[in-house]
């Protein structure tokens, strides 16, 4: 079990401060979704928690920065799925997806027969088994996005940093995936951080949600304390509706402000 700790982040590209003292603390075991309009910062929160940019303040996960561990020892700790992941080309899916356990592997050694097990595990879970000797360049966007996903989860990493990790599934699958992560979270007490454009689903997954507006955290809380349809009517200048479930959660429903009137049309 891992704590995140980020105090006072910013992150700045040039003149462009893109965060600004962000901070965000994920208890060992929760969920946590950064949610926000595009161009808020959520993408460049998870990258600076994964160690792959600098940044000022403060960021621990555990009882160690991001910056004092070496590679292997990160990858152990973290599995970070960016919103855009390259495609190695010549590669199968079962490739692929063995490079997440390579922290494992000794520098001389091989995959053993409980890597290979772990990622024929998550072939089948993810629906992936059929695809297992394709190569990546041959898959659908769809297909290629949970391969990423099994190769994040072959990390066996105490954290996860997923980003937009359902962008490209249809329902089912993007149900699949996150049911899936869910319940590795609570058998292995994984840390999760997403982020996450679609609030219904997030509302239904997350334990707390921060709502990152113009690289500033503009609020915290449970779903139903974040997504008002206040907040996001301002945040996201949408027109929303919040419905609550019967299972305590919400729904944010778009609605259209305003309906045209129908321009008559002359009789024949």
């Amino acid at each position: 079990m891992t704590r995140i700790v980020a105090d006072h982040v910013t992150v700045a590209f040039g003149a462009t401060r893109v965060l600004d003292r962000v901070s965000v603390h994920v208890e060992p075991g929760d969920w946590l979704a950064l949610i926000g309009p595009n161009g808020a910062g959520k993408s460049t929160l998870l990258r600076a928690i994964s160690g792959a940019i600098g940044h000022a303040g403060t960021i621990r996960l555990g009882d160690d920065s991001p910056g004092s561990l070496n590679h292997r020892e990160l990858a152990r700790r973290v599995a970070f799925v960016p919103q855009r992941p390259t495609v190695p080309v010549g590669l199968t899916v079962t490739d692929y997806v063995l490079l997440g356990r390579t922290p494992y592997v000794s520098y001389f050694g091989g995959e053993s027969a409980s890597d290979l097990a772990i990622v024929t595990q998550l072939l089948d879970q993810l629906d992936l088994a059929g695809l297992a000797a394709r190569d990546l360049t041959a898959l659908s966007g769809g297909e290629f996005q949970r391969a990423v996903l099994a190769r994040a989860l072959a990390q066996q990493a105490p954290i996860m940093l997923l980003d937009e990790p359902t962008s490209a599934l249809d329902i089912g699958h993007a149900q699949q995936v996150l049911e899936l992560v869910d319940q590795l979270r609570h058998e292995h007490e994984l840390t999760i951080v997403t982020a996450m454009h679609d609030l219904t689903t997030v509302a239904q997954y997350a334990d707390r949600l921060v709502l990152l507006a113009g690289g500033r955290s503009v609020a915290t809380g449970t779903p139903t304390e974040v997504l008002t349809s206040e907040a996001i009517t301002h945040h996201y200048d949408a027109s929303v509706r919040i419905l609550e479930l019967s299972d305590g959660s919400v729904a944010v429903v778009p609605v259209r402000a305003r309906r045209h009137t129908p321009i008559p049309t002359e009789a024949p």
